[in-house]
């Protein structure tokens, strides 16, 4: 028998959040950009990365 699913990871803002943060991690990990200086094609990936950060954590404060 499988553990239920936590009830956030069902949440379709944080399930966008986590998306974000595999595609930032992802291109980070095989590029010299940072947070800080991000290149071309990082800096979209971070800017939504950054955007739904704010976006979950405005809702975490919410509840």
């Amino acid at each position: 028998m499988t553990a239920p699913t936590p009830r956030h990871r069902q949440n379709p803002l944080y399930v966008r959040y986590m998306g974000a943060y595999d595609a930032w991690t992802e291109h980070a990990a095989g590029c010299t950009c940072t947070p800080d200086a991000p290149c071309a094609a990082g800096q979209p990936l971070f800017e939504r990365l950054s955007r739904l950060q704010e976006a979950w954590n405005n809702h975490l404060r919410q509840r």
